[in-house]
């Protein structure tokens, strides 16, 4: 099910199998990844409408581009027969947006920007499905789109919320108008670290404290078109603009407006009439509330990314003061390896020589001379300790010649008889001064 363009194929499949064991809403998609079908709108209603038609815009995102065609040039204007063929007794806002629904679940205005540098689209594995989130006490499950490039688990996944037809995104800090998901744990991705179960409960944790959807409101008035005998001297005076985003999902055409993000409504003058003056303060103050928002949602975007930088320079700073520290201790380490080399090498040297001396020296030496015991006590205990070994095999011998015949039983008796008396002295003597000397019993 894994297409072989993955380079990891193994380790995606564990990872998919062990999130499914945990959340079981969801299950793995194969798609092509890029399609978009939330359509920005800009309807502008000049001062001569219902019986002029509205000058209409697509209003692509940082992440879209426009596809001019038939409908849309390369301006974003949008050009329809319904525009041209106007006429304020049959036609409205609502007709005009069911007739955009209508052309562009054909042919989208817009597409996202590339996600590859070539451009091209692949087949990518993703999980969709719902997450639960516990939101004061209730829990919601919040539709989600994980996409996995083919060079996961090292990069990333592309992580989308997925409103129902219920649903509206509540844009913030980690959500933008098109429902893409920003959080520190993507921009901190490492893989073996970072993974999709550790992602999801990042999800859960984030969505709890600020939810990324809301409820659509279940009834709304429905659309009247404007009259020219509404309120006095307010739509032939005014100019209205109304933003919003026409939902296409895939298959499926909604009928409802998603949102209007601005609703100038500029009121009368003294003298029954509204100025040019007029207007354009409340077009300024319009775009200057829409930009202060952009520009509101842009900062708290940084401010995060910013958050996740500094936590990883402190990473950064106390690593390096953790290398530093080896470093140091390494070095102190070779210091003293080097100093034990150099003693090591002059002991060395005097043994060599010690040993050179001695050889030269074999010759003349006598075996007792060479042998010299520091104090007199030392010199007795050796002195019986040699004779000792001497009636030792003075005993051996005589025995060898008891065997071999040369003395009798009566004549080795005899000696055996003085020799071991004679022993019995000298190793009681030699116990008694080892004991003196403060040395260990040999015995």
């Amino acid at each position: 099910m894994i297409p072989k363009t993955y380079d990891h194929r193994k380790e995606v499949f564990s990872e998919i199998v062990a999130v499914m064991s945990q959340y079981r809403h969801l299950e793995p998609v194969l798609d092509r990844f890029g399609n978009m079908y939330n359509i920005p709108l800009c309807l502008w209603l000049e001062e001569s409408y219902p019986r002029t038609p509205p000058i209409c815009y697509v209003k692509p995102t940082k992440e879209m581009m426009i596809v001019s065609g038939n409908h849309v040039n390369s301006n974003g204007q949008i050009l329809l027969p319904y525009l041209d063929e106007w006429r304020h007794t049959k036609c409205d806002l609502h007709s005009l947006i069911q007739v955009l629904m209508a052309v562009f679940g054909e042919t989208p205005p817009l597409r996202m920007r590339p996600v590859f540098n070539d451009g091209s689209s692949r087949e990518l594995m993703s999980l969709t499905g719902t997450v639960p989130v516990s939101y004061r006490g209730n829990v919601y499950n919040i539709p989600v789109c994980l996409w996995l490039l083919d060079t996961y688990p090292y990069n990333p996944p592309i992580c989308f919320v997925k409103p129902t037809s219920a649903m509206m995104i509540k844009t913030g800090k980690h959500i933008d108008a098109n429902g893409k998901i920003y959080l520190p744990y993507l921009h901190e991705w490492k893989h073996p670290q970072s993974d999709l179960y550790g992602l999801i409960q990042v999800m859960i944790v984030v969505f709890g404290e600020e939810p990324p959807v809301f409820s659509r409101p279940t009834t709304q008035p429905p659309y009247q078109a404007f009259q020219a005998t509404g309120p006095p001297n307010l739509v032939t005076q005014a100019i209205l603009i109304l933003e919003g985003l026409l939902i296409l999902p895939q298959g499926v055409l909604h009928s409802t407006l998603l949102s209007l993000q601005s609703l100038l409504w500029v009121g009368p003058s003294r003298d029954g009439t509204i100025g040019e003056d007029t207007i354009r303060a409340s077009l300024i103050s319009a775009v200057s509330d829409k930009l202060r928002w952009r520009m509101k949602e842009e900062m708290d975007r940084a401010q995060a990314e910013l958050d996740a930088l500094k936590r990883t320079e402190e990473d950064l700073k106390k690593g390096h003061q953790k290398l530093e520290e080896m470093v140091s201790r390494l070095d102190q380490e070779v210091a003293e390896v080097d100093r034990n080399i150099d003693l090591l090498k002059k002991k060395d040297e005097e043994l060599t020589e010690a040993l050179e001396k001695m050889e030269n020296q074999s010759e003349n030496n006598d075996i007792d001379d060479v042998i010299v015991p520091t104090a007199p006590l030392y010199k007795q205990i050796l002195n019986l300790y040699a004779e000792e070994n001497a009636i030792e095999d003075t005993i051996f011998y005589l025995g060898e010649a008891l065997r071999r015949g040369v003395i009798d039983l009566e004549v080795f008796l005899k000696h055996v008889r003085l020799l071991s008396r004679k022993q019995f002295q000298l190793r009681a003597l030699m116990q008694k001064a080892r004991k003196t000397a403060g040395l260990s019993d040999l015995y």
